[in-house]
């Protein structure tokens, strides 16, 4: 993952020959750290809050001659890539999620959004092929009653894992359906409720809408972004348009496995400030991972 992000940042900073740390030479340094990643999918706006922190931090470093200056500044990178990565140090673990919710006897409920063609159903398969291989119950909720083919999608998935879908027929109030899986789900004891909805476009109105009424008639307690990590920027204008409109907890992003350039990472996390929980990494329902943002940075840095 994220090959051509990676090599960029290390050829950068094998090129960087910086005898004294004076502004003039820091920024032509620093500009080309910016070609990379804007070449790589990084957003503008988290280009320039990137290249602005490490500024800052090797600006105020206490030595200001180096024989060899790429220590600083990996070290300069790395905070900024983590700050942004963290989010501030929130995080969600689904499962700790789950099990927080059923010792108080309640359905964790978790709505999914995202447009068409990202991998949204068949990420909320995998989330509930995961929920159930950790001993938990589940139920899918077809919300997306704006296309006959995702609710067969879902009811598909669901056949294979085992795990119950409540849907109505396509044209029906989405709201409805979410409000029966939950009703459903508070009657048997299911632990998680997973929704899938509509994603026509994400600056539909009639859609956003239709999004929000579902949000206020079920309060769920995870509002999830799928994103295709493929897209780039394309993802990040998303993210922040249904952040906008619904608000989000944080975001999964679907084909990273392909993703060389790895950007929408960094420019999703930073246009929403909220987590990345999850990585798809594939078709099958087992190829889903948590998303380390240590691990991340440190695969995109040269090594100590």
């Amino acid at each position: 993952m994220f090959d051509r992000l990676r090599s960029g940042i290390n050829n950068v900073i094998k090129k960087i020959k910086i005898k004294e740390l004076s502004e003039k030479e820091l920024n032509k340094a620093l500009g080309e750290l910016r070609k990379v990643l804007i070449k790589n999918e990084v957003s503008v706006e988290a280009t320039e809050a990137i290249t602005d922190q490490v500024k800052k931090e090797l600006l105020g470093a206490e030595a200001k001659r180096f024989s060899d200056p790429s220590p600083i500044i990996v070290s300069a990178l790395r905070h900024s890539l983590l700050k942004i990565l963290m989010a501030d140090g929130t995080s969600i673990d689904i499962l700790e999620e789950t099990k927080r919710y059923q010792e108080k006897s309640e359905p964790l409920v978790i709505l999914f959004l995202g447009i068409n063609g990202t991998g949204k159903t068949t990420t909320i398969a995998k989330i509930g092929n995961l929920l159930k291989k950790n001993g938990y119950s589940v139920v899918f909720a077809a919300a997306d009653t704006f296309r006959a083919g995702s609710i067969q999608q879902l009811s598909l998935h669901a056949e294979k894992l085992g795990i119950r879908v409540i849907k109505q027929d396509y044209g029906a109030d989405p709201s409805a359906v979410a409000y029966d899986a939950v009703d459903h789900a508070f009657a048997k004891g299911i632990d998680v409720v997973l929704i899938d909805t509509a994603g026509r476009m994400q600056n539909n109105e009639n859609l956003m809408r239709e999004l929000q009424k579902i949000k206020r008639v079920i309060d769920p307690q995870l509002t999830l972004f799928i994103g295709d990590a493929l897209a780039g920027n394309d993802a990040t204008r998303q993210a922040r348009e249904f952040h906008s409109k619904i608000g989000i907890s944080g975001s999964i992003l679907t084909k990273a496995d392909a993703d060389v350039k790895g950007g929408a990472t960094i420019s999703v996390t930073y246009a929403t400030n909220k987590p990345i929980t999850y990585l798809g990494v594939g078709q099958g329902y087992d190829d889903l991972v948590r998303f380390e943002p240590k691990q991340i940075v440190d695969s995109l840095l040269p090594k100590k």
